[in-house]
């Protein structure tokens, strides 16, 4: 067989992703789509054509797409964002169905194909366009995504090396040309060629199999509140009144008020869990209503004395998200009523626990 010319090989594997001569327009937005039985996540793992297998053979999984997000440009071109001057990086849309498969799953899979340490891009492509990013949608998938990183920082995966995957808002996802979509299955040969090259597989092998770790088994033990501004995109008006300026919906006309379904209620800002479906009853007064909290330090008042005549109004303890208020009105064992917006929870059904990080409430409804 003809030696191959080992510096040669080199380069082409550099410029592989950054060579293309196709003539190219501005890409166009995907938009993001959740429902009960779609969601969107998006991430970022260096060459785009080489994180799409990975999910695409994922069961639950109904679409993956290549493009750019997190820079400023409008509907940037492959050669744009190569170049490393708009902010973009190379990333993947994933559309899943979250009754088959899980955010936390997806994650899993995720860590798996990357080099969580790696601060100047993946592997052979260097570069902010090609650097590691979780952008999350929803507040359950940032507190998903920083609860699995803190746990892999933990684990001693990678020894003492940092975990420097950066978690940020989603922004305008733009699809790659369509040369780049499921290039893996267009030019086979040329792919796998690359992704030998790159070092990629070589890093899996040795840094990921085996290890133990995986981030669909991580529970969430530590919140944080985000900035503001992430949170005014990512809670609806009434809900960004409700949790930060101390607001009130309106009785019978929330989301919760009737819910009769097995499960938690968590913060809507941070994930912090607050009440639990055993502990809800129905007050008549068109607000959920509970007995006592799931964790009592999640729930702070502001004034116990005031609970016998006018009530206290209570906050989460690490969001300081306004929940509602307590009245000693109540019935038993504690005759006190936690008076919620629901503006201000997120439910998580019981059969959802486990995939969603809280698994350790999962026993409380075991029959």
């Amino acid at each position: 067989m003809m030696k191959i010319n080992l510096v040669a090989m080199f380069c082409i594997l550099i410029l592989a992703c950054q060579s293309k001569t196709q003539a190219e327009k501005g890409t166009v937005a995907s938009s993001p789509v959740f429902s009960d039985t779609t969601a969107t996540a998006t991430f970022a793992g260096g060459c785009f054509w080489c994180m799409e297998p990975p999910f695409e053979n994922l069961a639950g999984v109904t679409k993956v797409l290549s493009g750019y997000t997190g820079g400023t440009e409008v509907g940037p071109t492959y050669h744009e964002v190569g170049s490393g001057k708009t902010g973009h990086m190379e990333s993947i849309q994933v559309t899943y169905d979250p009754r088959k498969v899980s955010y936390a799953e997806l994650l899993n899979v995720f860590w798996g194909n990357i080099d969580p340490t790696d601060n100047g891009g993946q592997f052979v492509d260097r570069g902010n366009q090609y650097r590691s990013a979780i952008f999350y949608h929803t507040p359950e998938q940032r507190v998903l995504a920083e609860a699995t990183k803190e746990s892999l920082a933990k684990s001693g995966t990678f020894g003492d090396s940092k975990i420097v995957t950066a978690i940020k808002p989603a922004t305008t996802f733009y699809l790659a040309e369509d040369y780049h979509q499921d290039y893996f299955k267009k030019d086979p040969d040329d792919y796998h060629r690359y992704r030998n090259g790159s070092g990629r597989d070589a890093f899996i092998e040795s840094s990921w199999h085996d290890k133990g770790w995986r981030a669909d088994t991580v529970n969430i033990v530590s919140y944080s509140k985000p900035a503001d501004s992430i949170i005014k995109e990512l809670l609806t008006p009434e809900e960004y009144y409700i949790t930060q300026k101390g607001g009130t919906e309106r009785a019978f006309s929330n989301a919760f008020w009737d819910n009769h379904e097995d499960g938690i209620y968590v913060d809507i800002v941070t994930g912090e869990p607050l009440f639990s479906s055993l502990d809800k009853f129905d007050s008549g007064t068109g607000w959920p209503s509970f007995t006592q909290p799931l964790v009592d330090k999640n729930v702070v008042e502001t004034d116990h004395s005031l609970v016998a005549t006018v009530g206290s109004e209570i906050h989460s303890a690490v969001g300081k998200s306004h929940l509602g208020d307590v009245f000693n009105d109540g019935p038993p064992p504690t005759g006190l009523r936690y008076c919620i917006d629901s503006g201000a929870l997120r439910f998580i059904p019981a059969k959802d626990l486990k995939k969603e990080g809280y698994g350790r409430f999962s026993s409380l409804f075991e029959k």
